[in-house]
């Protein structure tokens, strides 16, 4: 697979990124939003941008830009995907301040998630969060992910900064 699937949900549609979609994503990155995600300057953006693009070529997962299904809005990004320095693949999420609070991205994370299952690579899926960012956590466990103090963590990454959540197939 060479760039991500499209996939529709009842309100959003996930699709691959368009170069229209980075000043979006550096202004974000380059926020107080990004404060559990690392603040980057535009080129560690970019870097991180191309990676999450790239990766659907290199490993068959990657991210998807989280649009608005009826008028196409970019709304933020969601993905299944395992950068070097994690030890397992990662479900993750982000929207922009204009789309919290609307169920957003437990949509996204959920048809990601689902798709990640429907492909059957594997049985289970972290995520990977700053222990003090409550809002992730509370979605994490609204979609069914429980915490895993044994699961390893991202290279460099302690305990301090990051819990892990685990996400397991249904039987």
């Amino acid at each position: 697979m060479t760039s991500a699937p499209i996939i529709n949900t009842d309100r959003l549609t996930l699709r691959p990124h368009q170069i229209g979609d980075f000043d979006a994503y550096a202004d974000m990155f380059a926020s107080d939003r990004a404060t559990y995600m690392g603040k980057l300057k535009r080129r560690h953006a970019w870097y991180s941008f191309t990676s999450d693009v790239a990766q659907w070529a290199l490993l068959g997962t990657g991210a998807w830009a989280i649009a608005d299904k009826a008028d196409g809005t970019f709304l933020g990004q969601t993905a299944v995907m395992r950068p070097d320095h994690f030890p397992e693949t990662e479900l993750g999420w982000f929207v922009f301040q204009n789309a919290e609070g609307k169920g957003i991205a437990q949509e996204a994370a959920s048809a990601a998630r689902d798709w990640y299952w429907q492909q059957d690579f594997a049985d289970t899926l972290v995520s990977y969060i700053d222990p003090d960012n409550d809002r992730s956590i509370k979605l994490a466990t609204r979609l069914g992910a429980v915490p895993d103090a044994d699961a390893p963590l991202p290279d460099g990454e302690t305990p301090d900064e990051t819990v892990v959540y685990r996400h397991t197939r249904p039987q």
